[in-house]
């Protein structure tokens, strides 16, 4: 496999960012070992810069990508902040696959799942996904004002008497009225995740990051709570128009700095005294679009550098009656967290359902070792943990914290319902 010291491109600025491609059977959402992954600029796409393989998890290493400097995405600027590269994936009886511009920032890790399709014989169309550019970079438009609050219909399938965050949000990949439109079943962390990964930069302070995140979530609670198109007759949770919503690319790479603050964060949102609905946080970008009494998304890294904090940044634009408020109920999950955090000398029900929860993980992920389901969290239930969070790229503490427990839910449910379907 070629190193990582020959997978720069050629930039003079000698900043870098990192890559880790992960790859799944689209099938059953296994990793695909030994997966051939080829990387080149998408300047020179038949020139590959290198060669990387996935392990056992299907997972490739951190490949090294030259980056234009970070200066260029800490301000508006002429000069495109990122670097875009082509990824070539093959493995023994799938399609290939091959994404067009993924985006490498200077200093942070980009994350790109890949699904990969059984073979199924005839000849294969090499058609790429292409990843679209970034909000901050290319042309969007503005989003369409809307009231804050919303009224309610006691008809759907949400309890409309609190917030429930969502297992899945439905995306119409267009604009409300496009029927030709694919829509896209999107677990929700992962749906924030690409929004936030789509609109801001992850180069940005993490108190701008985490502002934009409560915003982004915020914003798609209330389309969730008040049922906003399925109450207009769409079978769908939320578009990818900027007019309307918020930018969604599919497969688009995620940020792991911007990742981790989604985890931790996932079940809060914004709200107002005597308003029960998530507040619908509308933002604009504050260079192209100025929008008043909404959240400006180079202001708010501005604000950061001066040292605000995320919840300073919010009231700034959207006033001091705003607060962040947290979701009772998280949808999809066979426990709820317990209120603290579980690691060495631990004992008891949480722990065993955590051992449970992954040895089935295990099942798919062959890395992570088989445990004792005794109840009591030993050194093998936090080797176990390390290598879980190794793999879904959370701090590998050993303890399984908030982010820790939801996403070892989010994977076990994941794993266990696709072998159930098959």
């Amino acid at each position: 496999m070629t190193s990582n010291s020959q997978l720069h491109a050629t930039l003079e600025s000698g900043d870098t960012g990192l890559l880790q491609v992960s790859v799944l059977s689209s099938e059953n959402q296994r990793p695909v070992p030994n997966a051939q992954i080829e990387i080149a600029g998408t300047g020179n796409p038949d020139q590959p810069l290198g060669q990387a393989q996935t392990d056992l998890d299907g997972k490739s290493p951190r490949l090294t990508l030259s980056a234009p400097p970070l200066e260029y995405s800490q301000s508006p600027t002429d000069n495109q902040p990122y670097s875009e590269y082509n990824l070539k994936v093959s493995a023994d009886n799938y399609e290939d696959a091959i994404i067009s511009g993924v985006q490498i920032l200077s200093g942070e890790t980009g994350l790109q799942s890949i699904l990969l399709t059984p073979a199924a014989g005839g000849t294969q169309d090499y058609a790429p996904t292409v990843i679209g550019g970034h909000t901050l970079w290319e042309y969007y438009p503005p989003k369409i004002a809307e009231a804050e609050i919303k009224p309610v219909s006691e008809r759907g399938e949400i309890v409309l008497s609190k917030v429930v965050i969502p297992e899945y949000i439905v995306v119409h990949d267009g604009t409300p009225s496009d029927t030709t439109a694919a829509d896209y079943y999107v677990p929700y962390r992962d749906y924030i995740k690409n929004v936030a990964s789509c609109e801001i930069y992850a180069t940005w302070p993490e108190a701008a990051i985490t502002a934009n995140v409560l915003a982004i979530i915020s914003f798609t609670l209330n389309r969730v709570y008040t049922e906003w198109y399925r109450d207009k007759g769409y079978n769908f949770t939320i578009t990818s128009s900027t007019a309307f919503d918020h930018k969604w690319i599919y497969q688009k790479t995620v940020y792991e700095n911007i990742s981790r603050v989604v985890d931790s964060i996932f079940s809060s949102y914004l709200s107002r005294p005597n308003v029960t609905q998530p507040i619908l946080t509308q933002y604009c970008d504050g260079k192209r679009v100025t929008c008043p009494n909404w959240l400006s998304q180079w202001g708010s890294k501005y604000l950061a550098d001066q040292g605000y904090t995320a919840i300073e940044i919010l009231r700034y634009y959207y006033g001091d009656d705003l607060y962040i408020n947290q979701a009772e109920q998280v949808a999809g999950v066979p426990v709820s967290w317990p209120g603290y955090d579980l690691s060495t000398g631990s004992t008891g029900d949480k722990v065993r359902a955590i051992q449970e929860q992954l040895n089935r993980i295990a099942v798919n992920y062959q890395s992570i070792p088989r445990l004792a389901v005794d109840g009591i969290f030993g050194p093998n239930t936090k080797a176990a943990v390390e290598r879980f969070q190794s793999i879904f790229n959370l701090p590998a503490t050993g303890i399984v914290d908030y982010p820790t427990w939801y996403k070892i839910s989010q994977i076990y449910v994941g794993v266990s319902r696709i072998a159930e379907l098959s």
